[in-house]
């Protein structure tokens, strides 16, 4: 298109704008920045500031754990870095787990064979009886056929077997899965005391543990007392325990009016006058030897000159 020339008429008016439209318009180059500021609206303004404000105060936070980093530096303090499981401590932490785990296991398990007869005492074994009978044994124990053995008190069992007279001691145990053994340890007599009642049978320990005719090689004690409390008692069979078997087997009677009184008599008459029980093993041992010797008497009261008529 080419300008028009004056030739071709007068020049052509810009087009009218309506008075209230050209009143109404803005003119933006004329505004101030307040209201520019205005113009975006209250709502986008006041996102503006919470965007600026969270800038602000994500900016200061990094700058102070900067200012943190570089302290622990020139303090030569190790750097803050994130904390994580090691691999010892989730070793660990899997270890308590199985053992809370075989723990709730076991307690179970126990609960189970205490309160149940999974494991009762189906049979009871009983060892080391001779002159007590396995009747008597069972009666004592008191155990009721088919108790849980984890109910069954081992050791009141014990007492209640030792309290038989030709008892001098008794062990309880367990045997899974069924089994209760009990194992006695009987009395051994090592003198007889006539009684008018009879013959009784005297141990090691001065109890008096049975009244039956005695075996053909034991001694008879002659004592006032005897007992476990009586000295004379304790001193005459210290001295039947000291002796050696093939001495003690020719003893057919030990004389014990009191504890420094003591006398031997052999089943072929000869006497042995013993004294005191000091120095006893030792006299033990010379009589020994003065024995293979013939004579009738033979003196041990005193160890270290020891005779023989």
């Amino acid at each position: 298109m080419t300008e028009p020339t004056q030739g071709d008429g007068p020049p052509a008016e810009p087009p009218e704008v309506p008075q209230d439209r050209a009143a109404d318009a803005p003119d933006d180059a004329n505004l101030p920045p307040a209201a520019e500021e205005d113009f975006e609206g209250p709502r986008r303004r006041a996102r503006r500031e919470r965007e600026e404000r969270r800038a602000a105060q994500e900016r200061a936070t990094a700058i102070e754990q900067a200012r943190r980093e570089a302290r622990r530096k020139a303090l030569g303090a190790p750097v803050d870095t994130p904390k994580t499981l090691g691999r010892g401590t989730v070793r660990g932490l899997k270890v308590l787990l199985w053992s809370a785990l075989i723990s709730v296991l076991a307690v179970s398990l126990g609960l189970l064979l205490y309160f149940t007869p999974v494991m009762s005492a189906r049979s009871i074994v009983i060892t080391g009886i001779g002159a007590v009978t396995q009747e008597e044994v069972l009666a004592a124990a008191a155990v009721p056929a088919g108790t849980p053995l984890l109910q069954v008190d081992t050791d009141a069992v014990a007492e209640r077997v030792a309290t038989i007279r030709r008892v001098a001691a008794a062990r309880v145990q367990r045997e899974y899965p069924s089994t209760l053994r009990i194992t006695v340890v009987e009395r051994v007599p090592v003198v007889v005391k006539d009684l008018p009642d009879g013959p009784h049978l005297f141990d090691r320990d001065g109890v008096d543990f049975a009244t039956a005719p005695p075996p053909p090689t034991l001694p008879y004690l002659d004592a006032e007392n005897p007992g476990p409390s009586d000295p004379a008692t304790q001193a005459a069979l210290e001295v039947m325990t000291a002796l050696p078997p093939e001495v003690a087997g020719q003893v057919g009677r030990i004389a014990a009016p009191s504890v420094a009184a003591i006398t031997l008599t052999l089943t072929d008459g000869r006497v042995v006058v013993w004294g005191t029980n000091d120095r006893t093993e030792e006299k033990a041992l010379k009589l020994a030897a003065l024995l293979t010797q013939p004579g009738q008497t033979y003196d041990v009261s005193s160890p270290d000159l020891p005779t023989v008529k």
